[in-house]
C-alpha cells in the first residue's frame, strides 16, 4: 500500500509539472498572438528600413516576380519581429517554470547566462545587419560592368538576411559556451586552450555550412566567432585565477 501511495504521488507530481509547462507554453503563444497585429503593422516599414541598410549607396533596386512575394516577406519579417518583442516575456515564463527545480547558486548562474546570451544574440544580429550584409551586397555588386548587370531578387536578399542574422546571433554565443563549459568543470581550461587548431577547423567548417557559398560571408563569420572564442578563454582564465 505505501508503494502505491508513493507511485500516485509521483504521478501527481509529473502531472502537475506537465500542467505547469502547458500553462507556460500557452501564455507564450498567447503573447505572440497578441503582439502579432502590431508586428504586421510595422513590418512594411521595417522591411523598407532593412532594404535601405542593405543597399546603402548602391544604385540598385530589388525586384520581385510574384504578386504576393513581398507580402509573404512581410509576414516572415512580422513573425521575426513578434518573437523578438515577446522574447523577454517568453524567457521569463520559461524561467519561472524551471526556477523551482534549481539550487540558489544554479539560479544565479543561469540568470546571468540568460542575460548575457540575449545580449550576445542581439549583438550578433546587429553586427550582421549593419556590417556583414552590406559587405555581401557590395561584393555581389563588384562583378557588375558594362556587359553584366546585377539584378537582385528581394526574396533571396531578405531570406538571406534573416538566415544570416540568426546564424550570427547563434555563433555569437561562443564566448558564453566556452566560459560555461570551463566554469562548470565539464572541460578544463588548458584542454581547450591547447586545442585551438581543432577549434579553428570546427569554426571554418561551421562557417562554410551555415553561410552561402561565397568566401566573403564565410570569412566574416569565422573571424568574429574565433575572436569571441578567444574572449571566452580570456574571461575563463580570469575566473580561474580567482579560484
Amino acid at each position: 500500500m505505501p508503494e502505491k501511495t508513493e507511485q500516485n504521488q509521483d504521478n501527481e507530481t509529473l502531472i502537475s509539472h506537465l500542467e505547469a509547462l502547458r500553462e507556460a507554453l500557452l501564455k507564450c503563444f498567447i503573447s505572440i498572438g497578441a503582439i502579432l497585429p502590431f508586428a504586421f503593422f510595422i513590418s512594411p516599414k521595417a522591411l523598407h528600413y532593412l532594404i535601405k541598410i542593405l543597399i546603402g549607396n548602391n544604385n540598385i533596386t530589388l525586384n520581385f516576380f510574384s504578386p504576393v512575394e513581398v507580402f509573404i516577406l512581410q509576414i516572415k519579417l512580422a513573425l521575426v519581429i513578434d518573437v523578438v518583442i515577446c522574447f523577454p516575456y517568453i524567457a521569463k515564463k520559461l524561467w519561472d517554470f524551471i526556477l523551482p527545480a534549481l539550487y540558489d547558486n544554479e539560479k544565479k548562474f543561469i540568470k546571468s547566462i540568460v542575460l548575457y546570451s540575449s545580449t550576445l544574440f542581439i549583438s550578433g544580429v546587429i553586427f550582421c545587419i549593419f556590417t556583414i550584409l552590406p559587405l555581401i551586397i557590395n561584393f555581389g555588386m563588384s562583378f557588375s560592368n558594362g556587359n553584366i548587370q546585377a539584378v537582385f531578387n528581394i526574396s533571396n536578399v531578405i531570406n538571406l538576411s534573416l538566415w544570416l542574422s540568426v546564424v550570427f546571433g547563434l555563433m555569437f554565443q561562443t564566448p558564453l559556451i566556452v566560459y560555461s563549459l570551463i566554469k562548470s568543470g565539464i572541460v578544463d581550461y588548458n584542454t581547450i586552450s591547447d586545442k585551438r587548431r581543432y577549434v579553428v577547423v570546427i569554426l571554418l567548417i561551421s562557417a562554410a555550412i551555415l553561410t552561402p557559398p561565397d568566401i566573403v560571408s564565410q570569412v566574416m563569420l569565422f573571424i568574429p566567432t574565433y575572436l569571441l572564442f578567444e574572449l571566452g578563454l580570456l574571461f575563463s582564465r580570469k575566473y580561474k585565477d580567482k579560484l
